[in-house]
């Protein structure tokens, strides 16, 4: 069959703008003379749509949508997927669905059967699975349609699996000759390598061509990545598609040859996903330019790049704003990142402010030695002065934090907290410094100084961040078997790691929860973010089960 996949960046709820986008991708199939054109998984609407679900217009409005999608359609099919109403009660008012159109109607319809309900996926909150699912005869072939999960629960390759049933076994048992699979699949460090190795073992198990289309783009804090794929009857890869950016694949599953896989390095994919991510959050939400503050360290220094790759260097505005412990490296550091990178810098410093205010509390703090609550008292001068910059330019403010400060509350709530897009609060420290590193590859464009530098605040004399804390390399492993893998405390110990750091370091990611729930949003790039993917308490008492 002859297949054109139109891996496409929908935007949730614009109806009009993505309607536009699928008929200009369809009749660009069309023209090259292909049976179908596949789009990903609620490309009418964008994933995921959430509550926008529960208004009353939205399901009709894009229901109408098909409709007229359906009227467009010749010869050619259109594989497309929506969001459908469900006919049986009780039960939720919507499906996960796909549609295929052809001759100017709907062919047939298909409601997804394995609803995620797990780190970031909340589908059984909306939608009403399917009970069963066959096969639709499409140009004298039955073939069968899925929609994501629906093909990543096969028991040949998941050890632990969290549904009964294997929708696309049950197809091929039902007579499918070639399968399909619409997917808003999110991105994650190493899922598109998993989703190869996944397919291919699910398709060399049924024995029958495999198709799948995912959608790319940036919506919220997920990032999808495109990637499309599909499979000969043996499992072997025969078409890959781009990845992060959108992409038209056409392809003969009867005639094509065997491909070998390829990838990105880790670094390379984790900031094409930055860049993708920060400038869809900014074109979908309606900004133009950006500004954050420049402490001439390596986080700030790593989040200018992202925005000027992502919105060009005449949107982004770097301000520095030294108080009396700022190091003059500092400042050069900041000054010789903007002159890299071509954006405008400003200069504001924060001691003449900080004085009147600490002179204001001279009374109310007498007794009372200076501690974190002055130091916290300049990072939200720094957030009030960035904060004033945003709303008199419109732009939007980033912060800069990075995982690791943010797992243990290294971060101050309404001071470098403040923005409207935390591009790297998934990004651990130690990818921190690889990814500047590979940034730097070709040329210095993040100062040397600011890579190797002992990190620091710079909110009192001569701060270091591991003056309180482990070293990253340390405190990365202890965040990742903690938050991420879920170990106690006692495990961590057993695997190594010194007990009196390990407690620190899950008192402290326990304590700061409410911090990050106050946090901006931020871009998820690993299997285990900060953000609607870990919904932990913040009253709560359990310690790690130690």
């Amino acid at each position: 069959m002859k297949i054109a996949l139109a891996q496409i960046n929908p935007t949730v709820g614009d109806l009009t703008g993505n309607e536009a986008r699928l008929l200009a991708a369809y009749r660009r199939g069309v023209e090259a003379g292909v049976e179908m054109v596949v789009f990903p998984e609620l490309a009418i609407t964008g994933y995921p749509p959430r509550d926008l679900l529960h208004k009353s217009r939205f399901i009709p409005d894009n229901l109408a949508m098909l409709e007229r999608l359906a009227a467009a359609t010749g010869e050619t099919g259109l594989l497309v997927g929506y969001v459908g109403r469900n006919e049986r009660q009780p039960g939720r008012e919507a499906t996960n669905s796909v549609a295929l159109l052809q001759h100017g109607k709907i062919l047939a319809t298909r409601a997804k059967m394995l609803l995620p309900t797990y780190d970031v996926f909340d589908e059984d909150r909306y939608f009403e699975p399917a009970q069963e699912n066959a096969p639709v005869d499409f140009n004298g072939r039955k073939i069968g349609l899925t929609i994501c999960e629906d093909v990543w629960n096969d028991e040949a390759f998941w050890d632990e699996r969290r549904y009964l049933r294997n929708p696309a076994r049950e197809l091929v048992e039902a007579g499918a000759e070639i399968l399909f699979n619409v997917s808003a699949s999110p991105w994650h460090l190493g899922k598109d390598r998993l989703r190869v190795e996944m397919l291919s073992s699910l398709v060399a198990q049924i024995r029958r061509p495999f198709v799948y289309c995912n959608a790319i783009g940036g919506n919220d804090e997920l990032l999808f990545d495109g990637a499309s794929l599909a499979f000969d009857a043996a499992g072997r890869l025969i078409t890959q598609g781009a990845m992060f950016s959108e992409d038209f694949l056409l392809l003969d599953t009867d005639t094509a040859a065997p491909i070998t896989p390829t990838s990105l390095a880790d670094e390379e994919a984790l900031y094409r996903a930055l860049v993708l991510g920060v400038r869809d959050y900014f074109q979908k939400c309606g900004f133009q330019s950006a500004v954050l503050g420049l402490s001439g360290g390596i986080d700030s220094a790593l989040t200018a790049v992202i925005a000027v790759e992502a919105l060009g260097a005449e949107n982004v505005r770097g301000v520095s704003l030294p108080s009396q412990y700022s190091s003059q490296g500092s400042l050069d550091d900041a000054r010789i990142l903007a002159e890299n990178l071509g954006i405008r810098y400003d200069i504001v410093p924060i001691q003449p402010v900080f004085e009147p205010v600490k002179g204001q509390l001279t009374d109310i703090f007498a007794g009372r030695s200076e501690d974190t609550t002055e130091e916290n008292i300049q990072a939200r001068l720094r957030g009030v002065i960035l904060m004033a910059m945003s709303n008199k330019f419109g732009s939007l403010l980033l912060t800069t934090g990075n995982k690791s400060e943010l797992a243990v509350g290294y971060c101050t709530l309404y001071g470098d907290m403040c923005g409207g897009l935390a591009v790297i609060s998934d990004v651990p420290k130690t990818m921190v410094y690889r990814l500047s590193e590979w940034i730097n590859r070709d040329r210095e464009i993040i100062p040397r100084a600011s890579i190797t530098k002992p990190p620091s605040a710079e909110l009192r004399p001569d701060q270091t961040d591991q003056d309180s804390l482990p070293p990253y390399d340390v405190l990365d492993a202890i965040l990742e078997a903690y938050v991420v893998g879920g170990k106690s405390r006692a495990e961590i110990v057993a695997a190594g790691f010194d007990q009196p750091t390990v407690e620190r370091v899950a008192r402290l990611i326990d304590l700061n929860e409410y911090k990050r729930r106050q946090a901006a949003p931020g871009l998820k790039i690993t299997s285990k973010a900060f953000g609607v993917g870990r919904r932990m308490p913040i009253a709560q008492r359990y310690r790690g089960g130690d």
